[in-house]
């Protein structure tokens, strides 16, 4: 019988000068540290496939020493970081890891540092993608990737370690199929006021748990979302750049309406509600609408700050944690919204 393939294959940078003697990944520090954080998450390295995106050790370690102008660069691979592109003379290397992951074809690519990501994904901000998946669109397509940080990064700056560990545990979960499974859910966005009372007879019946988030522009609050399920969610507008006046509500009266609306919901102590800081939103609701929040129970970021003290708080951050969801920061441009005061 044959051998059954790995279903995680961990690719690094290069070589390290335990790595080049033994001509193997992932033998010297940075190995040993890998080893015990794949434990940690569940993980057997006998079980799984590790390779490098250039298996030579680079001059001084830097992978800039591989680098050129724009005209040495890889046809087809973007910038390496900022005027620097890897010179066409490596190429063999990146055509020599295109044919190891195909042949082992794992479900799961775990890029391990920024140049790996870059290798896959054309991406090298590794702190912004970090925790999600996508698709690779480099060096191989169309395998499912998961970039986290290279155990070498782990070792000078600790406290990207419990990081590290959680993406490792999600690797483990995303390794049993190959494809992209992102959660469904139904969001009903840019509501009438009958929408906004349908919505509440059909999910929001008390006693229930509400999810609650608001968004903020200066001191005016530009829109306010209201989950009663993990699959199910209300988004109800304050703010509106393409009308008139810059308020979504075509008068004021209906504007209103739909303040009186959230000071039912939100005073209604029968229903339990679960932020996200509510300490700065709920403070935000009070000071500049007035509205009080009765029923709040849980946080989130307090309660993932008990579970991790020294990691980030951030609600970007616990999604790329807990949830199977996309880097949905990097999805929309950002700006910055202003009000006529």
């Amino acid at each position: 019988m044959g051998t059954a393939m790995p279903d995680i294959t961990f690719v690094g940078e290069a070589y390290g000068e335990r790595e080049e003697w033994e001509q193997t990944p992932f033998v010297g520090p940075a190995g040993y540290e890998l080893t015990r954080m794949l434990e940690e998450a569940g993980i057997h390295r006998a079980n799984c496939f590790l390779t490098n995106v250039f298996n030579l050790r680079p001059p001084g370690n830097k992978i800039e020493a591989l680098c050129g102008g724009k005209d040495d660069a890889i046809e087809g691979y973007p910038v390496y970081s900022k005027g620097r592109y890897i010179r066409q003379e490596f190429r063999k290397e990146l055509d020599r890891l295109t044919r190891e992951l195909l042949d082992v074809n794992s479900n799961l690519l775990v890029a391990l540092g920024n140049t790996a990501t870059w290798a896959l994904s054309g991406r090298t901000t590794i702190s912004r993608f970090r925790g999600t998946t996508s698709y690779s669109t480099h060096t191989v397509r169309d395998f499912k990737v998961l970039a986290t940080y290279h155990p070498a990064v782990v070792l000078r700056q600790w406290e990207l370690r419990p990081t590290t560990v959680a993406d490792l545990i999600k690797a483990k979960r995303e390794s049993a199929y190959p494809d992209i499974r992102r959660p469904k859910r139904e969001i009903w966005i840019e509501p009438t006021l009958e929408d906004i009372y349908e919505f509440h007879q059909r999910y929001i019946k008390p006693p229930c748990s509400l999810s609650v988030d608001i968004e903020t522009s200066g001191r005016h609050i530009s829109c306010i979302g209201l989950a009663p399920s993990q699959s199910i969610a209300l988004v109800i507008p304050f703010y509106d750049p393409r009308r008139l006046g810059s308020s979504y509500w075509p008068t004021a009266s209906m504007e209103v309406d739909a303040w009186n609306y959230i000071r039912q919901v939100l005073g209604d102590k029968r229903i339990r509600k679960v932020f996200q800081n509510g300490v700065y939103d709920i403070a935000f609701l009070w000071r500049t609408v007035g509205i009080p929040t009765l029923g709040a129970e849980d946080d989130t970021m307090l309660l993932h700050h008990a579970l991790q003290p020294e990691a980030l708080k951030s609600l970007g951050y616990l999604g790329s944690i807990y949830t199977d969801e996309g880097a949905w920061k990097q999805m929309r441009t950002t700006q910055t919204l202003k009000r006529n005061e």
